[in-house]
């Protein structure tokens, strides 16, 4: 066993760290916990019986122009499978693994609502906290142009209700020009950007319909630093994903010369590229550079890989398997859905007739979805690539991933990857591992 350990270890050192950073070596539980990127290898799910619902995975990717993908599967808390596929990086011809991070858009949004959950647990806030106004959290913003705005609580952001316009558009996704309408020489921070939210009238009163808005989970981002006294990334890390046992998820960077060791690349459907974010006038890609990913904070900008993610889910679900970082009462609070049309907190929506809760993701170079079952198979699927669909995307991949699924006759009941590495051959854990090195 001591001889596996070893060897396991040689080869994900190997396989990260001649990316350029060295990394934890061993599959061994250290004092910080069980690291499941660093622990994992494609070679621990090359099962026979997954072999056709994988040709169907690659089948679908190939049709679709997806050149990377990952795939978690867990059933009854025990994490049961989990693999890349295509291409992590086609340029340098490194091939996908289970362990590699991938931003994950606006499934991001349901790491926020988790550490606003935990903020609760702890007696800091309510979710009919007041977010604006002299009596709101982050009462500093003061100059807001529709006084309706000092009604909206964290629970109206939580679930996009807060009445906030998008007449202007998404303006997460248009800093160049917000930078242009207010004469800025710099691109505007969290604040400015909440607060060039706040010189627009509302489209309704707080309460009433739901409308998405990205600029009510990046004022979240910010309700936890105010009422944390943390930077919101490490808020989030110290206490949400750590005691989860996540601990390579982190706030994106905007440059495939700034990725994370073990980060993918990102593939968009647009070769053209827009106007840089920064007002510099260049054109970028989108997902290099147009769009201000960082900046999304809370909305949008979380990097994870599929069997973390999966772990994180399992943290905040209510079940006795995996140990919930969240009370019984928060788990409970995020997938209610009051009125018909609503969305739950965080999660996108909640299905009480089959037990499911979803939770999508979709920009530029990125696609995530979440499926979380009360009963049977949840899975967490990750792409680098997006789709000209764009966001209506990502409900074919639910279903496909639910097909796929369909081809295994048999899950395998005798292992849990969030406990400990599979028992395998050292010797044909290694050879894969040697080949999968670029």
């Amino acid at each position: 066993m001591i001889l596996t350990v070893l060897l396991i270890g040689g080869v994900i050192f190997l396989r990260r760290g001649l990316g350029g950073t060295a990394v934890i070596s061993s599959a061994e539980e250290e004092e910080q916990g069980y690291h499941l990127n660093d622990s994992l290898l494609n070679a621990f799910s090359d099962l026979p019986e997954m072999e056709r619902m994988e040709r169907y995975i690659e089948r679908w990717m190939q049709r679709n122009g997806i050149q990377g993908a990952s795939l978690a599967v867990m059933q009854d808390e025990h994490l049961i499978y989990g693999k890349g596929f295509g291409w992590a990086d086609k340029e340098r011809e490194r091939e996908a693994e289970v362990g590699d991070i991938y931003r994950i858009a606006s499934a991001s949004k349901l790491i926020t609502a988790a550490g606003i959950m935990k903020l609760c647990d702890e007696g800091l806030l309510t979710l009919d906290s007041k977010v604006f106004g002299p009596e709101g959290i982050l009462s500093h913003l003061s100059e807001i142009r529709d006084k309706r705005a000092h009604n909206i609580t964290v629970r109206h952001l939580l679930n996009h209700t807060s009445g906030f316009s998008r007449s202007m558009g998404d303006v997460m996704f248009r800093v160049a020009d917000v930078m242009k309408w207010k004469d800025m020489d710099t691109t505007p921070t969290a604040d400015e950007m909440i607060a060039f939210q706040l010189g627009l009238r509302l489209r309704c009163a707080p309460g009433g319909p739901a409308q998405y808005s990205n600029v009510g989970y990046l004022a979240l981002s910010r309700v936890i630093e105010q009422v944390s006294g943390m930077e919101y990334e490490t808020y989030i890390q110290t206490h949400i994903l750590w005691p989860a046992g996540c601990y390579d998820m982190h706030i994106a960077r905007n440059y495939y010369e700034e990725r994370y060791p073990g980060e993918v690349r990102y593939y968009g459907n647009d070769d053209e590229g827009i106007e840089s974010y920064d007002g510099s006038g260049e054109k970028r890609l989108r997902e290099y550079g147009g769009h201000n990913i960082r900046g999304l904070q809370g909305a949008g900008a979380w990097v994870a890989s599929s069997v973390e993610l999966m772990r994180l889910v399992a943290s905040i679900d209510g079940k006795p398997g995996v140990p919930d970082v969240l009370s019984a009462e928060s788990v409970a609070q995020m997938k209610n859905i009051t009125r018909k049309g609503d969305y739950a907190l965080g999660w996108a929506r909640y299905n009480a007739g089959s037990g499911s809760l979803v939770r999508t993701g979709s920009m530029s170079g990125t696609c995530a979805y979440i499926d979380l079952r009360e009963k049977g198979i949840s899975f967490v699927f990750l792409t680098n690539t997006s789709h000209y669909k764009g966001a209506t995307f990502t409900n074919s991949i639910g279903r496909m991933i639910r097909d796929a699924m369909t081809r295994v006759k048999e899950w395998p009941s005798d292992r849990d990857m969030f406990v400990e590495v599979p028992h395998q051959s050292a010797d044909s854990i290694l050879m894969s591992g040697v080949n999968d090195i670029s």
